[in-house]
């Protein structure tokens, strides 16, 4: 009796770890990768624009742990087993990507180009480069053009990382993700995953409209935007004259673009980049 009790115990204290991985903000999250670190202990991918899924086997849900209804073909054949990816429709696709998801009652033309990209297996043991050979075995068993495993690859040293970056940005991609080969399943911002981009991006919340002028009289000159921190700071370099005349709403979270941070820790050379989630989301 007693070691059936033990074998439930570490079923039920398994399947918990495998819960709390899937849960809001408790997966893997990427760092800043530092120019002069050493790549060659880690696995290189291409960063994908996409939006970030978590399957628990039976569920697709955001990061944020809300539902995402996919259509019932879709998610039939995904594996039995937690994954974490990216919804993915391709490079700069972004925004069409995103109206596509949002919707509670999906549509099957709409999802039939709809990606869904693994990189991870929540809870699973072993090293990353074992967990990439087990998601590679997966993804050929559900033999399904939607299901697929991010391409990885090694580098031979800092210089061919950054040749690589370049080909990415210049075919129209984001960057790139290192993940650390010997690394085990971790989550929170670990020293593990880095991103590697040649523009910083970060989010931040509509709270105003500040009034245009001159050519810009009558529309909006520019987003009032706090940072995670409390900080504000004014957002008008990027905006299209679509946006100005029916600007993201009020308490939307917006992504965008700068060079370095200022002396006092505001972002520099801000621009808008796009809307990232509307007001209300999770």
């Amino acid at each position: 009796m007693r070691s059936v009790l033990t074998v439930l115990l570490c079923v039920f204290v398994a399947c918990g770890c495998a819960n709390r991985a899937l849960a809001g903000d408790d997966v893997l999250l990427a760092r800043q990768w530092d120019s002069s670190g050493d790549p060659t202990g880690y696995w290189v991918s291409e960063k994908l624009d996409g939006v970030r899924a978590l399957w628990d086997g039976k569920r697709l849900r955001s990061r944020s742990g809300r539902p995402i209804a996919a259509p019932a073909w879709f998610i039939a054949a995904l594996p039995g087993v937690p994954l974490d990816g990216e919804l993915w429709l391709g490079r700069g696709r972004f925004e069409a990507l995103s109206a596509i998801v949002r919707k509670q009652l999906p549509r099957d033309e709409e999802w039939r180009p709809v990606r869904y990209m693994v990189f991870e297996l929540p809870g699973a043991s072993g090293d990353f480069s074992a967990r990439l050979a087990r998601i590679a075995e997966l993804v050929a068993a559900a033999d399904v053009e939607w299901l697929s495993a991010v391409p990885q690859f090694r580098v031979a040293d800092a210089p061919a990382l950054d040749r690589r970056l370049r080909e990415v940005v210049a075919a129209g991609g984001e960057g790139l993700m290192l993940h650390r080969a010997d690394a085990p399943y971790l989550t929170g911002r670990a020293d593990a995953l880095f991103k590697l981009k040649m523009v910083d991006d970060a989010e931040a919340r509509v709270v105003a409209y500040l009034p245009g002028k001159g050519r810009y009289k009558g529309m909006v000159g520019a987003l009032l935007v706090e940072m995670a921190d409390g900080r504000r700071f004014r957002l008008g370099s990027g905006l299209s004259d679509a946006l100005r005349r029916k600007p993201p709403p009020l308490g939307s979270l917006v992504t965008y673009r700068y060079r370095g941070l200022t002396a006092t820790g505001l972002p520099r050379f801000a621009s808008y980049w796009r809307l990232r989630k509307f007001a209300g989301e999770p």
